[in-house]
């Protein structure tokens, strides 16, 4: 059985791989004739040492707020050259639980999200969206690199 997607969530921050994530979930949407769900998640958690959560939520809203401008802008251009519907949205919260409440609470096909070159240490230091993401979605999530950041 061949799938057939209907709905593609494209997860951005307006950078290489999630630039490449953008370009394979609309050329995925204009071969399934599907609507790209495109969102930018304001990454608005704070730790318990922030003096005042209230301040620090502001502050990282208004500069998320601005990335998040560029980095839409640059999907509605790639859907608009392919004539790909399109739903954007700005999301805040923890990148990978915002990202997997919107896949469920949009019923989508498919995940398509970027990967960043980050070592074996980087990602158990830091932790990785998209292998948060992979693990707790209930939907396909393909993975696309930027091959630009690959090191032989």
């Amino acid at each position: 059985m061949n799938p057939i997607y209907e709905r593609i969530l494209v997860p951005t921050d307006g950078r290489g791989p999630s630039t490449n994530a953008v370009r394979h979930a609309v050329g995925l949407a204009e071969t399934y004739d599907a609507t790209v769900h495109a969102v930018f998640v304001i990454d608005t958690s704070t730790s318990w040492l922030t003096v005042s959560k209230s301040d620090v939520h502001d502050t990282l809203w208004a500069i998320g707020r601005k990335a998040s401008e560029q980095a839409l802008q640059g999907v509605e251009t790639v859907a608009a050259d392919a004539d790909v519907d399109l739903v954007t949205e700005v999301l805040e919260g923890t990148p990978a639980e915002a990202i997997l409440a919107y896949a469920t609470e949009n019923d989508v096909d498919l995940v398509v999200m970027g990967t960043h070159g980050h070592s074996a240490f980087e990602r158990r230091l830091l932790g990785s969206v998209t292998q948060k993401v992979a693990g707790g979605a209930d939907v396909p999530v393909m993975t696309v690199s930027d091959a630009t950041e690959r090191s032989d």
